[in-house]
C-alpha cells in the first residue's frame, strides 16, 4: 500500500499511545484520574481539526491529575496553528489554573514548594506551546526560502530571457542594417539600369531584379520582425515563387496540388521555404538543368517532391553563392513543424529532395 502515509500514522500512534499507556500504567484502573485520562488520550487525534476543542476536553484529566502527557501533545498542536499570543497566553494560563487548583486545594504547601510547583506548571503548559508555535515558524520560514528560491530562478530565467530577446534585437537591426543597405543599393541600381537602356530584353531583366530586390527586403523585414508578418504570405506563393524562377530562365515544371485550402498557415510557409530552398540549391550547383515541383495533397500530410536533372557540365556552378547552411536550416524547419526531409542524389544523377509536412497547425 504505496499510498499509505507511514510516517503520519507512527506519530499518531506514538501521540496517542504514549498518554493512553502512561494512564494505564497507574493503580487504580477504576478511578476518576484513570478514567478521564484515558478519554483524553483517546479523544487526541480531534486535534489535527479541533485543536481548541481538544485542549478543553483534557481539562477534566488536568484535573484529576493523569492529564499532563495528553495536554502537553493537545498544547503543541495548539502552537502549531500559531493562534494570537494573547490568545496562546490564555490557553496556558487555564490550564495551569485547572492543574493547580487540586493541588492548592487538598494539599498545605510550604511557600517554596508552592513556587516551584507554580513555575513547574507554567513551564509544562507552555513549552509545548511554545514549541509548536517554533515549529510552525520554521515550516512557514522553509516555505518562504523555497518560494524564494522559485522566484529567484523565473527571475533569472526572465532576466536570461530578455537578454537573449535584447541580443536578437540587436542582431535583427545589424541584419537589416547591412544586408539591407545592399539590397537597396540592387534595387536602385537595377532601376537606374532599366531607366537607361533601350533593350527591351535589359529593361525587362532590371524591373525584375528591381522586384526580386524588393521582395527580398519585405521578407527579411518580415523575418526579423521589423515589418508586417503578412506581407509576404499576401502576396507570394508557391505558384509566383515557380513564376519568377521561370521568369529568370530556369526551366522549372509544377504538378499537382496547387490549391491548399484546408491547410494550416504554418505549414504553407513550411512548404514554400522547401519549394525556395530547392529552387536556389537547383540554380547555384546544377544551373541549366530542368527541375520539376510536385505537390500532393494525402489524408494527413502534404508531400513536396523537387527533382533537378543532372547538371549541364558546359555550365560552371555558382560557387561563390555556396558555402551556407540551407538544407541543413530547412531540416530543421521541417523537424520543428513535425515533417520530415529526405534529400539526396537521385538515380539520373540530378538531385531530388522530399518533405511531408503534416496537416496540422
Amino acid at each position: 500500500m504505496s499510498g499509505v502515509n507511514w510516517r503520519f500514522w507512527g506519530i499518531e500512534a506514538l501521540a496517542v499511545g504514549l498518554p493512553v499507556a502512561a494512564v494505564i500504567a497507574m493503580p487504580d484502573p477504576l478511578g476518576y484520574g484513570v478514567i478521564s485520562g484515558l478519554a483524553a488520550g483517546l479523544l487526541l487525534p480531534l486535534r489535527h481539526r479541533w485543536p481548541r476543542i481538544t485542549v478543553l476536553l483534557c481539562m477534566p484529566a488536568m484535573a484529576g491529575g493523569l492529564g499532563w502527557a495528553a495536554i502537553l501533545v493537545a498544547m503543541f498542536r495548539l502552537g502549531r496553528v500559531r493562534p494570537k499570543l494573547l490568545e496562546l497566553a490564555g490557553w496556558v494560563l487555564l490550564t495551569c489554573v485547572v492543574a493547580l487548583a487540586p493541588v492548592l486545594i487538598t494539599q498545605s504547601l510550604a511557600v517554596g514548594s508552592m513556587l516551584l510547583t507554580v513555575a513547574f506548571v507554567i513551564l509544562s503548559a507552555a513549552a509545548p506551546a511554545a514549541l509548536g508555535t517554533l515549529v510552525a515558524l520554521r515550516e512557514q520560514l522553509a516555505e518562504s526560502v523555497r518560494r524564494l528560491a522559485v522566484a529567484s530562478e523565473v527571475a533569472a530565467r526572465a532576466k536570461a530571457e530578455m537578454a537573449k530577446a535584447d541580443e536578437r534585437a540587436r542582431i535583427a537591426r545589424e541584419i537589416h542594417d547591412a544586408v539591407g543597405h545592399h539590397v537597396t543599393l540592387i534595387a536602385v541600381e537595377a532601376a537606374a539600369l532599366g531607366a537607361s537602356t533601350d533593350d527591351p530584353a535589359v529593361r525587362e531583366t532590371a524591373t525584375r531584379t528591381r522586384g526580386l530586390a524588393k521582395q527580398a527586403l519585405e521578407e527579411m523585414r518580415s523575418t526579423l520582425g521589423l515589418g508586417s508578418a503578412s506581407a509576404r504570405d499576401e502576396t507570394t506563393t508557391i505558384s509566383d515563387l515557380v513564376g519568377q524562377a521561370r521568369a529568370s530562365g530556369v526551366e522549372v515544371e509544377l504538378t499537382g496540388d496547387l490549391e491548399h485550402h484546408e491547410t494550416p498557415g504554418a505549414v504553407e510557409r513550411a512548404a514554400y521555404r522547401v519549394v525556395q530552398e530547392a529552387l536556389t540549391n537547383a540554380s547555384k550547383h546544377a544551373p541549366g538543368a530542368g527541375i520539376r515541383v510536385d505537390l500532393r495533397t494525402m489524408a494527413d500530410a502534404l508531400r513536396i517532391v523537387v527533382t533537378n536533372d543532372a547538371p549541364d557540365h558546359g555550365r560552371e556552378p555558382i560557387t561563390e553563392l555556396s558555402g551556407g547552411a540551407g538544407l541543413e536550416g530547412l531540416s530543421e524547419r521541417i523537424r520543428m513543424a513535425g515533417g520530415e526531409l529526405d534529400a539526396g542524389p537521385s538515380e539520373d544523377g540530378g538531385f531530388q529532395l522530399v518533405a511531408v509536412l503534416p496537416q496540422h497547425s
